[in-house]
């Protein structure tokens, strides 16, 4: 999937996306990469609100599902379960959230799981950057609904 292709379909399906400026950079199996500028998600100090900041690096991670389900051929309906954010610096200005591919083993384990047409789960980790350093880290664990 292409990013562009990616961020249409982000901003059609997620009209927050839209809102908060939200452009992907990197659309692959291998990695999501998504970026956000700074003034639509800016706080009362002038930095990132925290809520816009988990809510962009959780959309990369449902966006690498999206596409790694795609590049699988494999129809799911993507949610969160669970996620938890470490906020690690304030973020000063336009950041990055890149998801990261899951082990191999456990997306094997959830196509399988899929294609007895059952729900399966998975977990994806994004990193926070902003000027070239970390500013924090989500875990998340999403389930996958089978068609």
């Amino acid at each position: 999937m292409s990013p562009e292709r990616l961020q249409a379909s982000l901003h059609e399906r997620i009209p927050l996306s839209v809102a908060m400026g939200v452009r992907v950079l990197r659309a692959e199996p291998g990695g999501v990469v998504v970026e956000a500028p700074l003034a639509p998600n800016v706080n009362h100090s002038g930095t990132v609100f925290g809520g816009s900041a988990s809510a962009v690096a959780t959309l990369a991670a449902w966006s690498l599902i999206e596409v790694r389900l795609e590049a699988a051929g494999q129809p799911g309906r993507i949610v969160v379960r669970r996620t938890g954010m470490d906020y690690e610096r304030p973020i000063t200005a336009g950041f990055i959230a890149a998801a990261q591919a899951p082990d191999e083993e456990e997306w094997t384990r959830l196509l399988q799981t899929l294609q007895r047409g059952r729900m399966a789960r998975i977990a994806v980790r994004t990193v926070l950057t902003c000027g070239g350093g970390r500013v924090g880290e989500l875990e998340g664990e999403f389930a996958v609904i089978p068609p």
